[in-house]
């Protein structure tokens, strides 16, 4: 009896030591299961490939040591140049981001630059032509070095006009785990305590010819329009970008409205680091956030925000990158059902600056969401949806900003325009102060330089239509803005008076009875290469359209006289970049995409 006991012992003991075995064995394999997989799942193609021994020399030449050839490699881009205060101060953001990202044990950081084209420098000059084909050099230096050093993920930061379209561009392509940074607004300058930006340095032309300023006083103004870097202040297109990018959910929250020199903004890159390795261990993608809902939420954000219309241009082009279906027509479809909430200038009193000192851009993105005016659904770069990242979010918005209870306008400010003079279409910006009819008699020019001669010769009267033609994509060729022609017309008194078109861009900065985008253009024969001194043209903003009053049978007859002035014909170098970006270019309704 004394040995079956101890027997019995023996095997309770045995049966209880290999239950605890086993389930310490379960514990240790659920804990393997939810170990992480290798986050470097592209750049071991030339770190772990020992046929690619010279790949790991030249990375050791870099400093990396044995246990980095295991990490994540995340290219970390920038736009920063010293020729551009919207990019001056980029770098040091990037230094921001690679330092605190060569902390962690899971990724290396390798920072790199692409170009920048600093629109407020280069208006109205011919380099404003090389600013939205900037956009594809962007898009495409960012693919070349991610997909020719097999990184496996970026992290973006731009500033200026064309900065975040290209590199939304470019991780659309790419499609491996991205978070944007927006570089950040500039502060407002003060003039004779009143806040003054890039638009008053524009309008100043204007009063200068009209007798309004003298040559002191303006550069006065000048000296203190523009106090340090970040983009310029308003509602233009950088910071429409930024609004749009944000709801999009491409970049971290605020990300839009901390100020270019903010401690906000420094916190923002030093925190990228911790979200850039959870989209990495989740293997969230551009495409798993870039969807038509979350377009439609950017879309929304930007014409409730008053933004520019140069986000028909950009959104066409990601959409038509990631292969999403989307028209221009769609721009009205959103706008009708979206009010203008945002007094923001250039057409309201206030900037950047106030919405950050006011709770920041998810304050106004948490009171469309509670009017129902956002998809709460879609996925963010913070792992989080739209919603979930807003659900703290508990100030109400500055009534003077943002205008909840009684909008600017109750419906979109960006029309689509369609009709005689514009069949593929045309984007105006339209808030109602201007009104939203308009009837008047032709005066065209093919260059902005002769629309300007007149205005200094005193030329240009009211109830004129101003056409300024062949500013096309592939007519200037490059379609550049014109706002040094539309601001000085302010600066004169006239904005409310004359009508401006043109088949080229308006900047974020224009305001005033204008439309742009005119399709087809001129270079292809478009009814705006139509148009003489004298015609009659009417735009309606309320019915949509915009219309040449010729009769049918005299268009026609100029039609077949048409032939592509010459000196439109050879006005770029036979083999440079903007010859090559003629022959590319898609229309404006299009995006300008390159096919």
């Amino acid at each position: 009896m004394y040995y079956t006991k101890k027997v019995l012992l023996f095997i309770l003991l045995y049966i209880d030591t290999m239950a605890q075995f086993l389930a310490h064995s379960r514990r240790f394999s659920t804990s393997a299961l939810k170990t992480p997989p290798k986050l470097n799942t592209y750049s071991k193609i030339l770190t772990n490939d020992p046929s690619l021994g010279a790949a790991k020399a030249m990375y050791y030449a870099l400093g990396f040591k044995k246990e980095d050839f295991s990490k994540a490699q995340i290219g970390i881009g920038s736009m920063a140049y010293d020729g551009n205060p919207c990019n001056s101060h980029l770098g040091k953001l990037s230094d921001v981001v690679h330092h605190k990202m060569n902390l962690t044990p899971t990724m290396k950081g390798l920072r790199f630059n692409t170009i920048g084209v600093s629109d407020g420098i280069g208006m109205g000059t011919k380099g404003m032509r090389y600013s939205l084909p900037s956009r594809e050099i962007i898009a495409d230096s960012i693919q070349t070095i991610t997909e020719a050093h097999h990184y496996d993920g970026n992290v973006i930061i731009g500033s200026c006009d064309k900065n975040l379209p290209g590199a939304l561009m470019a991780i659309s392509r790419i499609n491996r785990p991205s978070i944007l940074v927006y570089g950040g607004s500039m502060k407002p300058g003060f003039y004779k305590n009143k806040p003054v930006d890039i638009v008053s340095a524009f309008q100043s032309y204007g009063q200068l010819l009209s007798g309004e300023m003298s040559e002191n006083e303006r550069d006065d103004l000048l000296e203190k329009c523009c106090p340090g870097p970040g983009t310029c202040a308003g509602g233009y297109t950088a910071n429409s970008m930024g609004v749009f990018t944000e709801a999009l959910g491409m970049c971290l929250p605020n990300s839009s409205s901390n100020l270019a020199e903010s401690n906000e903004k420094i916190s923002e890159c030093e925190s990228v680091s911790n979200y850039m390795e959870l989209l990495l261990r989740k293997n969230i993608k551009p495409s798993d956030i870039i969807t038509r809902k979350s377009i439609e939420n950017g879309i929304t954000a930007v014409i409730a925000f008053g933004g520019s219309t140069n986000i028909v241009l950009h959104v066409l082009a990601l959409a038509r990158t990631i292969g999403i279906d989307l028209t221009i027509d769609d721009f009205n479809k959103i706008g009708a059902k979206v009010p203008v909430f945002g007094n923001i200038k250039p057409y309201g009193q206030y900037v950047m600056a106030d919405i950050y000192n006011n709770g920041g851009t998810s304050v106004l993105l948490k009171s469309l969401l509670d009017g129902g005016f956002l998809h709460p659904d879609c996925s963010t770069v913070t792992g989080k949806t739209l919603a979930e990242n807003l659900t703290h979010i508990k100030t109400k918005p500055n009534k003077d900003i943002w205008s909840y209870d009684n909008p600017v306008k109750s419906s979109s400010h960006i029309r689509v325009l369609r009709g005689s003079l514009a069949p593929n279409g045309a984007v105006a910006k339209i808030t109602g102060k201007e009104g939203e009819y308009f009837e008047g008699y032709a005066r065209v020019y093919d260059t902005e330089d002769a629309f300007i001669n007149d205005l200094i010769a005193n030329l240009i009267k009211e109830n004129m239509v101003i056409v300024i033609r062949y500013q096309g994509p592939k007519g200037s060729p490059g379609m550049p803005e014109m706002l040094k022609a539309t601001s000085a017309v302010v600066g004169c008194g006239l904005a409310k008076k004359i009508c401006f078109l043109t088949d080229g861009r308006f900047s974020g900065g224009t305001h005033g009875f204008v439309i742009g985008h005119i399709s087809q253009e001129a270079y292809e024969g478009g009814p705006i290469a139509l148009i003489e001194n004298g015609d009659k043209i009417i735009v309606d903003a309320k019915k949509n359209t915009i219309d040449l009053i010729v009769d049918s049978s005299v268009l026609f007859q100029r039609k077949m006289n048409w032939v592509l002035p010459e000196h439109i014909k050879n006005n770029v170098e036979k083999y440079g970049f903007l010859s090559k970006y003629r022959k590319l270019v898609q229309s404006a309704s299009d995006g300008c995409v390159l096919e």
